[in-house]
């Protein structure tokens, strides 16, 4: 982070030393990856391919806040790559095999697939109505994915490493999950019975025997042990990792990866084996590899596989399915991102507590973006986050449409740009090298925004979204407070000097506009389109590569000086009602007659 500084202080030659450095560090990553790629079947044909997955979710049910979290955070991530120039493909969908999914049709009175086929609908149009831009779904009922699975198994069981065996232990149905005796505890059901239960769900257990197939899990303790080891950010954050380690310190049972077909119908049946259900974690993991191509022509995409997962899915990421990959001769997932979940005043979401936050419900009361914005500002991966409408309020309120929404009304408002254009930059009037009108909190600002775009691809690199949402929110109350210094508004355009340095501030202030809505285009893409139509900034201006901030602070040409504003399309963001926000539509404020 100190070369962007060293940027605003040395000059052009260090700025051009910098950029150097910058594209020899990617000529060092891209060199990384085209040796990775010589390790598999064939030369990679594209270095800057990237694939992002969702978990699928299970379709026993209506999707809730936590399943639109894990498909935003996804989204992000494919659409920050879409801005450097990748060429990414994300995925999402639901698992559809299963006893829960059973149960849950024959409850209803449908058969399985209307049933699932119904939920997955409800879960494609929330993904497709709050921009949720996957490039595609996955149903593992599709018969592309039973091909998948049917041949995935065949490696396993030709390479000897799926045998038949006897299982006897602890099952959760809710969880689709095997269980250790260190893994159950005692319980009272809502009738006060004693039962046994999960120590990490709290969902029922029920004790099996059955005769199944058998996967070796045990024999790959080691290398997963290693793997980890030998690539410390492999799950991210730190502490998921850490915790999966820790759980490597104990023995890896064989692990069932069948259940009997009279217990399960509702499955793909075990190839050579009709009595037998393929278990339905085997079945929905291999789901990243049916996107990427699998059994033929996957190489492109799964050598740039990155996972994103609700915490409570981690074992089965991070062992189980790392496991069978190592098992068939597959490379492992360059990064799992682990996310924790949300709480409702401090609660677990429930349906006996009745806080279950409906996603289609608030993504209508706080718009697509606005809700985008608030899990991802204030979703924080390394623990718990609690969601309270009032909180989204004042979020929103105070960032979008006060912070956000009002710099861009002050700047493009006709009474500070009567022409309606991106006003012309005097350098006499803020020169970089001398005293002027601009103070030193201004030159501050601009090194501030011209580091901007470093410190947010750290953070989106990383997953932490958050931080870069809150580093983008003090450069804009930065730039707010440099216009309010210098009040342009109180400067006589008649007086040539006064009318340099007011759209010096215009044009300053519209700058760091540019880069605002550049930079936020993951996040709430609705938003910044308008922000950057507004700018006037065309389409294909808005990459990555187009952030060369205040370019006329340098010395050199800026494209958008002199060019017309676009239409005005009226706020930014609508402030939201104050009262009762958990039940009313936004508030369709008027756009305020003044500029103070």
């Amino acid at each position: 982070m100190k070369f962007p500084v060293l940027t605003v202080t040395w000059g052009c030659r260090t700025f051009h030393r910098f950029q150097q450095r910058r594209v020899l560090l990617a000529e060092q990553r891209l060199w990384r990856s085209a040796l990775i790629c010589r390790s598999s079947s064939q030369l990679c044909r594209d270095y800057r391919s990237f694939y992002i997955t969702t978990p699928i979710f299970y379709a026993n049910a209506s999707p809730h806040l936590g399943h639109l979290y894990s498909a935003v955070i996804a989204d992000c991530l494919h659409r920050w790559k879409l801005l450097q120039g990748f060429d990414s493909r994300f995925a999402t969908g639901t698992d559809e095999h299963g006893l829960k999914i059973q149960q849950a049709a024959e409850a209803a009175g449908k058969d399985p697939l209307t049933f699932s086929t119904e939920v997955s609908e409800r879960f494609k149009n929330l993904f497709s109505s709050c921009n949720i831009s996957f490039t595609d779904y996955i149903r593992t009922t599709e018969q592309r994915h039973r091909r998948a699975v049917e041949h995935f198994w065949s490696v396993l069981w030709n390479k000897g490493l799926i045998y038949k065996g006897s299982y006897e232990g602890w099952y959760s149905t809710q969880d689709e999950s095997f269980l250790t005796p260190s893994q159950v505890g005692d319980a009272l059901d809502p009738s006060g019975t004693e039962v046994k239960v999960s120590l990490e769900s709290g969902h029922k257990v029920e004790w099996m025997k059955e005769e199944n197939y058998m996967f070796r899990l045990s024999a790959f303790r080691s290398r997963l042990h290693d793997w980890l080891v030998k690539n410390p950010g492999a799950v991210q954050p730190e502490r998921f990792q850490l915790a999966v380690l820790q759980w490597l310190q104990e023995e890896l049972p064989d692990l069932s990866v069948s259940r009997q077909r009279s217990r399960l119908q509702w499955g793909i049946p075990v190839p050579g084996d009709p009595e037998q259900t393929v278990y339905v974690w085997l079945d929905a993991l291999v789901n990243y590899l049916t996107v990427a191509g699998y059994p033929e022509g996957h190489e492109q995409w799964w050598h740039v596989a990155h996972h994103v997962i609700g915490k409570d899915i981690l074992k089965f990421h991070a062992i189980y399915w790392p496991a069978f990959l190592l098992g068939v001769g597959l490379p492992l997932p360059q990064v799992i991102h682990v996310h924790s979940h949300w709480t409702v005043g401090g609660r677990k979401m429930s349906k006996s507590l009745g806080n279950v936050v409906d996603p289609f419900e608030h993504s209508r009361m706080f718009t697509n973006d606005g809700i985008r914005y608030f899990l991802l500002r204030q979703g924080v991966p390394d623990s718990d986050c609690d969601y309270t409408p009032d909180k989204v309020l004042k979020l929103l309120n105070a960032e979008l449409a006060d912070s956000l929404g009002g710099l861009l009304n002050r700047c493009t408002a006709p009474a500070l740009n009567p022409a309606q254009v991106y006003p012309a930059f005097c350098s006499q009037a803020f020169p970089r090298d001398r005293r002027s009108r601009a103070v030193a909190e201004d030159h501050h600002m601009v090194a501030a925004v011209r580091s901007l775009p470093t410190v947010v691809e750290k953070h989106y690199e990383s997953m932490h979204v958050y931080k870069a949402l809150e580093a983008i929110s003090a450069c804009v109350r930065q730039t707010n407070g440099f216009v309010q210094r210098h009040a342009p508004w109180k400067l006589d355009r008649r007086d040539a000097k006064d009318r340099r340095w007011s759209d010096t501030i215009i044009h300053v202030s519209l700058e760091c506009l540019r880069i605002y809505g550049t930079l936020l285009q993951p996040v709430v893409p609705e938003m910044s389109d308008r922000l950057l139509t507004r700018l006037g900034v065309q389409a294909h201006e808005r990459s990555w590569k187009d952030l060369d901030f205040l370019q006329r602070y340098d010395g050199t040409d800026c494209p958008f000086e002199g060019r017309p504003l676009g239409s005005d399309s009226g706020l930014l963001f609508s402030r939201l009602e104050s009262q009762n926000a958990d039940k009313r539509n936004p508030k369709k404020s008027k756009k305020p007659a003044h500029l103070k």
